[in-house]
Order: structure tokens, then sequence, then C-alpha cells
């Protein structure tokens, strides 16, 4: 898979297609396995990944059988292709390829489209209730939005991805939008004033009534994955299940809510969203990647308490990191070094880039020598903190 096919993950621009044409020809070649069970469809810039995996944790502590599809993955391909918090099974993987990779070969199908085919026929043979599927980038010609779901959710819309999604929140907003279906409820995860005219706009035009959760909703719950951006993530949870029990009368318990929002990680297996890695020092990881999901960090990490804090960061090569190097504090060690992957920025370049910002730090080669460098210098006292790209945490875990 990885190596014979294009996977934007790992390459960037040149493996994005712009159109559903492949996606539909798999579908139909693989019997269109999406029409066998119910699915939910998330999409966003930032929260899609926290928000998917509340939504399928709360789903089975109501008793049902939930797949569950995101990307990318951080440690194991077969994260991203869950039943009931269970990975795929290697030998479905492999036999999976192996029936269809002529198939695959003759229409040079990206990573990305073979990977969905593959999830959706997974979900149809263990005959599931219900799916969570996260959209992989944008929305209207994502290989998910094949979907017809029970609700749309659409969460927070920041800048990332510019050169396929478009250079405004306008533009973004409306890439992301082409997830609402006629007459199908879609909720809106915050407000901004820059995004909700668009979502607006399409809702009413494919006549899909629209829910506001940061407005609608104003009871939340202690849930498991922390950090106070996680509120935002957690009333469109709430705001979705809502929809699920008043139209689609799930009969899903406050009882049951509650428990999924405070089990997300043993039920799911989530990872990467303000994990603590240690304690002696703490060392916090967090994926977040372009600045709306930066300025929650910086701004989580300002509430920490420690004596010195140690930032390890690497990013790819398609961040703007004149935008986002702003948000981190001065007063801080910095480590930078480069995700072990093709699109990987090189340390040294975003040493330079830094500094032209008066934020000095050293580079190293590889994540897991600035890691180990931060380890050896932070006292018991201090605070590490391991982001800038979803490719850094996945090694440091």
């Amino acid at each position: 898979m990885y190596a014979c096919l294009p996977m934007y993950q790992k390459i960037g621009q040149s493996a994005y297609r712009a159109n559903l044409d492949n996606t539909l020809l798999l579908d139909t070649h693989l019997n269109h396995p999406h029409l066998s069970f119910k699915t939910i469809h998330v999409a966003g810039t930032n929260g899609k990944g926290s928000t998917s995996n509340l939504l399928a944790s709360v789903l089975q502590e109501a008793g049902l059988k939930v797949g569950l599809y995101t990307s990318p993955h951080l440690k194991d391909f077969r994260e991203r292709i869950r039943v009931n918090g269970r990975m795929v099974s290697k030998r479905f993987v492999t036999s999976f390829i192996a029936r269809h990779q002529s198939f695959f070969e003759t229409h040079s199908c990206s990573f990305f489209e073979m990977n969905v085919g593959m999830a959706f026929a997974y979900f149809k043979e263990k005959k599931i209730d219900i799916a969570v599927i996260e959209v992989g980038m944008g929305g209207r010609l994502d290989s998910t939005n094949i979907l017809k779901p029970l609700v749309s959710v659409i969460t927070n819309i920041g800048f990332d991805h510019m050169q396929f999604l478009g250079d405004t929140l306008e533009k973004i907003a409306t890439e992301k939008a082409g997830i609402i279906k006629p007459n199908i409820p879609v909720v809106i995860g915050e407000y901004q004033p820059e995004t909700f005219p668009v979502f607006a706009k399409t809702a009413q035009l494919k006549n899909a009534e629209l829910y506001l959760a940061s407005q609608n909703i104003s009871q939340t719950y202690p849930a498991e994955l922390k950090g106070d951006y996680q509120v935002h993530n957690i009333k469109t949870c709430l705001q979705t299940i809502e929809i699920l029990n008043k139209i689609y009368r799930f009969g899903i318990t406050e009882n049951q809510i509650k428990k999924g929002l405070l089990n997300v990680s043993s039920n799911t297996g989530f990872l990467g969203r303000w994990q603590v890695l240690g304690n002696s020092p703490k060392i916090i990881a967090d994926t977040a990647h372009n600045a709306e999901g930066l300025t929650y960090v910086v701004n989580q990490l300002a509430k920490e308490t420690y004596q010195k804090l140690h930032l390890v960061l690497g990013f790819v090569q398609d961040k703007d990191l004149e935008k986002i190097i702003p948000l981190f504090p001065e007063k801080a060690i910095y480590y930078f070094c480069k995700p072990n992957l093709e699109r990987g920025l090189d340390a040294s370049e975003t040493q330079k880039t830094f500094e032209k910002f008066g934020l000095i730090g050293l580079a190293y080669s590889s994540v897991g020598e600035a890691f180990d460098a931060a380890k050896k210098t932070a006292t018991t006292a201090d605070l590490i903190f391991v982001g800038g790209s979803t490719f850094v945490v996945a090694e440091a875990l």
C-alpha cells in the first residue's frame, strides 16, 4: 500500500485527486458497502478527530456496534479503521488488498481512496449498526463524501491545506460545506463570523436543518479528553446525540453519554490529544498543527505549572510557519526536529525561521534525538511539550 500508491500524508500535493470519480468506481466495484450501515459524517479543520472519537464512545456505551474511520494514524495503519475500538485485523487488510489489487492498479487508486473502500467493506462485513466517518481533507471532494449520513457535522474551521481548499476561511468553509446533504440535519460546532454564513446558506439551499452547538448546548459533562479547547468538541458531540435521539429515536441516556465522554481512550483507542506521556517531568503531546489548533494548545500550556518549558517541535513543508510562530512563548527552550517523512521540514530551516522571531533553539536530526535532549535537560519541575505535527507526536509515542 505504502510503496506502490501515492499518499498525500507522506508526499503532499502530488497525491491529491480533485474529484470523486475513482471513489465512485471503487464503490461500485465493492457493491456499495456503505449502504449497509448508518453513518455520521464529520468534517472540520480542528476538532473532527476528537469529535468523531467522542461520538463513537457514546454510541458504544449505548450498546451499539460502532465503526470508526479516522485519519491519519499515529503508530499503526490499522488505527484508522476500528469496530468498537478494535483495529481492523491484519488478515482483512492483506486479503482486501490481494482481492482488489488488480482494480487498484488499473485505476491508479490513491492511498486514501483505497483506504476508504477498505473501511466501508470492513464495516459491512462486521455488520455494524452505525459508523462515525471522519473526512480526510476538505469535504466536497473527499473520498468519504459518497455517504448519505443521519447527521452531517462540521467542527472548527481554520487555515490548513490552503493549496487545495482556498486561501480564505470562506473558501475553506465552502469546501467543508460540501458534506451538507439535502434534508439531512447538520451540526455546526462553533460560530465563526467568516464561516457561519456559508454554512447557513448551504443548509438553506439544501433544506438541511442547521444546529449551532455552541449556541444550543449550555450544559456539558466531564470528559477523558483534557484541555479547555475540548469543550467545543464535547458540545458538538452532545448536539449530535441530541439529534439522534430527537429525530431518529436512538434513546441514548444521560448516563450513557456521561460514560462515553469519560471513557473515550479505552473505548476507541484515541491518542495524541493533550496526551500526558510522563509526570517527572510532565510531558504532554498534542497533534495540533495549524494556527487555530495551536492557539488553543499554547493557551492551555500557559495554565500549567512548571519552572521551565521545553518545546520539541517539528513541521511539514507546506506549513506557513510565519503565521504560527508568533503564537509560541518567548520564555521556552526549543528543540527543532524533522518528522521522518518526505514532507518533513528540515530542522535547520525551522530553526532559522524561528530565529527571525527571536525564538532560539537547537536543530536535531530526528524527533527521537530532540525528544531525548529535552528529557535529559529538563528537571522534574519542568514541562516538556511535543508537537507541531501529527507525525512528530507519532514518533514520540
